[in-house]
């Protein structure tokens, strides 16, 4: 597939490995994410329901930003949302439009990376990802460009790792450690772990700032913290006993000013 111009290196990088690994990642992880029937958030699928990070979408306009196979999007469509759902990756959008199909519904499709959606400003009442946009994008590029889509008041709530779990995990190994091994200043902000998507962070203090330069107000910081008997087809046991220990996981809920 030919270079889009309109996309950053990285994206272009990220865009070609999620439509090479598409197929491979649904076929791995799709049952689970079937099982915990779309609304619930990340490696050890916590329900939407417990922890009300959305609150009430019925009636709202809501951006999935990185939606997969928009497991999400289905569920949050049954609510009542008004939803759009917009992926980097052609395949994965191929395996969203299966799973609408298989759901009987129909909601907007949209290929493009989170850094630059090409979707109307002010169009959005929710913008959220589950390990979605705000994980595989420059959140330098993420954060103005959902502020400019989001209107006055708008909630943008994404999970994503940690900065401690980054800080611990060196990109060649396949498991964190219990020391620090990167550089928390510079190493965490563009993680490129071998034949895999390129993930970013940043330090908690340049995430803060970087929400109130671009207008929102910060809500909530969730951190997730798995159950003694948490089964998840992203992590096994030895990660789960990690992350009962220390934070591994969060969301943060931030919303735009008006």
């Amino acid at each position: 597939m030919p270079d889009d111009p309109s996309l950053s290196p990285q994206a272009q990088t990220n865009r070609e490995l999620w439509d090479a690994q598409s197929d491979a990642y649904q076929e791995r992880h799709g049952e689970q994410l079937a099982k915990s029937k779309g609304a619930a958030w990340g490696l050890w699928q916590v329900q939407e329901s417990e922890l009300q990070v959305l609150g009430d979408v019925a009636g709202r306009d809501v951006l999935e930003l990185g939606c997969g196979a928009a497991q999400w999007s289905i569920a949050l469509h049954a609510l009542g949302a008004r939803v759009t759902g917009l992926d980097n990756s052609a395949r994965q959008l191929e395996h969203a439009r299966e799973l609408m199909a298989e759901a009987g519904v129909d909601f907007p499709l949209v290929h493009a990376s989170a850094e630059e959606t090409g979707l109307p400003g002010e169009s959005f009442d929710i913008v959220f990802c589950d390990f979605g946009g705000m994980t595989f994008a420059d959140p330098n590029k993420t954060v103005p460009e959902v502020a400019r889509l989001l209107r006055p008041d708008g909630l943008l709530a994404f999970s994503n790792n940690t900065p401690i779990v980054d800080l611990v995990w060196p990109a060649e190994d396949e498991h964190p450690s219990e020391r620090l091994q990167l550089n928390y200043w510079e190493e965490i902000r563009e993680i490129k772990p071998p034949n895999e998507p390129i993930a970013f962070q940043l330090p908690y203090g340049s995430w803060i700032a970087l929400f109130r330069e671009n207008g929102f107000a910060i809500e909530s910081l969730l951190e997730l913290r798995p159950p003694k008997d948490g089964v998840s087809s992203y992590r096994d046991e030895a990660d789960r006993e990690w992350a009962r220990r220390w934070p591994m996981e969060h969301i943060w809920r931030v919303r735009r000013e008006g």
